[in-house]
């Protein structure tokens, strides 16, 4: 069967893509190897509760943030809820807790209020992040690490720290973290704001799956793409199976375009030797990104009757006294890892009747620490985990531990399975200063990237806007021809 464009995988940058495709005309296939749409974007049900896999909370949509553009077309506005999140996160480290709000005049006057010797530097850092600077063409600047940027401005390793309490979010260490990456993906959520889809973010997964269809499109779920056919170095079609069916059941679609929403690496394994050796060459020197553990929890009832009153808190382990102690932490035995705790019962989230709540806890992980376990091994390690940030928890809510109804825990090898992502990587590439972007790939013609792993790297709106820019790149370019 003959399509305009095949889409690889349906994650938010294959849909976002395959929406914008199928809305300017063109006839796309999708093709996913999980069950549903969303990749890192779905949710799951488990009893009464509906448990979100991926967002805690998106930056916007809102100021000059390009989802604007992109949710009005896709008419995603009116179809698809955001519910604003209150503040921007807790920071706890001990005896230290600070409040850190989306309005970024009303955080740095918070924090000079807090540490009024680093005034000078707080200024410099919310400059960075609002108004980063434009280097001049030809400027051989080169890009430096978020952690000698906060070295150079600030002296309080409290208020670094502080300022670097959602690192998880981007990257695993401050000093192989781009500043430039930073500052724009940081920077939209002080421009921006953030919000929750409210139901989850399925919703939204959802909602592109069937706009593709609604458009003259398809979405092929469950099943797997085994390779990318070239013909005269040029991209022209697919073969794929059910994705627990039998190798020879294959089945083949060509098309004019192939977009690779799927990781890079990945697809370098589906392309003949020739090619893929190549592109896996392309990938020589870049950093596979971290991965994520999450502990998902349905409560008895809204934690607000604990008296607890944040929607997202960050709890730094009294051991992590700088910058540079992050990057070991994150390896730490989960009783002193840092780790986030959300919990949506603060917000209308819709994820759980009148009278319950769900929340998470989630933490950097490593898929070397998971996927050479024996299966009893593996069980009781998820079981230490649970158990251990239930305990960790219950200190920083009293009495949370009576109010678990349900809890489950996701690991590295958890994300790999449902994305196939090399390391269970929920970023794509990591970020550090100056690494090269594959936005294309010479070698063969008509193969597109629309993934995390490309240039706007990960996060739901790196994969939106990256989705969107590929489908308005391959538009323009055909338009050229």
């Amino acid at each position: 069967m003959n399509y305009d464009v095949i889409i690889i995988g349906a994650g938010l940058g294959g849909l976002t893509a395959g929406a914008k495709l199928a809305r300017e005309g063109m006839k796309v296939l999708v093709i996913e190897q999980h069950i549903r749409p969303g990749g890192c974007a779905t949710t799951f049900k488990r009893g009464a509760f509906t448990l979100e896999v991926g967002l805690h909370e998106m930056d916007g949509p809102g100021g000059r943030d390009i989802k604007n553009r992109i949710f009005s077309e896709l008419d995603v506005n009116g179809k698809v809820e955001f519910i604003p999140v209150p503040e921007f996160y807790r920071f706890i480290r001990g005896d230290l807790a600070v409040t850190i709000p989306h309005d970024p005049q009303v955080a740095a006057a918070r924090l000079s209020e807090k540490f009024p010797e680093e005034k000078e530097g707080i200024a410099r850092y919310f400059e960075q992040l609002l108004t980063p600077k434009k280097r001049p063409a030809g400027d051989s600047e080169p890009d430096i690490s978020v952690g000698i940027f906060l070295d150079s401005i600030i002296s309080n390793e409290d208020l670094k720290l502080i300022l670097l309490g959602n690192l998880g979010y981007f990257h695993d260490d401050p000093y192989s973290l781009s500043l430039a990456y930073y500052s724009i993906a940081e920077g939209s959520y002080y421009s921006n704001g953030a919000s929750f889809i409210k139901g989850g973010s399925q919703r939204l997964s959802d909602h592109l799956a069937a706009y593709i269809i609604s458009h003259g499109g398809q979405v092929l779920l469950n099943h797997l793409v085994t390779g990318v056919t070239v013909t005269d170095g040029r991209a022209t079609g697919v073969t794929c199976r059910k994705k627990n069916g039998p190798a020879q059941n294959s089945i083949e679609y060509t098309a004019g375009e192939i977009v690779a929403n799927n990781a890079i690496p990945a697809l370098a394994d589906l392309l003949p030797p020739e090619p893929g050796a190549q592109l896996k060459d392309e990938c020589s020197g870049l950093n596979t990104g971290a991965s994520l553990l999450t502990v998902y929890f349905g409560f008895d009832r809204p934690l607000k009757e604990l008296g607890h009153s944040y929607y997202s808190t960050f709890i730094y382990d009294s051991t992590v006294k700088t910058q540079a102690d992050i990057a070991t932490n994150n390896r730490d035995d989960f009783a002193r890892r840092s780790f986030t705790f959300v919990d949506y019962s603060q917000i209308d989230s819709g994820l759980a009747p009148e009278g319950k709540g769900v929340g998470a806890v989630c933490c950097i992980d490593y898929l070397a620490d998971w996927e050479n376990l024996g299966k009893e091994e593996y069980e009781q390690k998820k079981e230490y985990v649970a158990q251990t940030f239930i305990t960790r928890l219950g200190e920083v809510i009293p009495g949370i531990k009576d109010v678990i109804s349900y809890s489950e825990v996701g690991t590295p090898v958890t994300v790999k399975r449902y994305t196939l992502n090399p390391g269970g990587a929920v970023y794509g590439f990591a970020q550090n200063p100056g690494r090269k972007v594959i936005d294309s790939f010479k070698p063969v013609e008509n193969l597109h990237f629309a993934s995390a792993w490309g240039r706007t790297g990960g996060g739901f709106s790196g994969a939106i806007a990256g989705g969107y820019l590929c489908a308005f790149n391959l538009l323009r370019n055909k338009a050229r021809r």
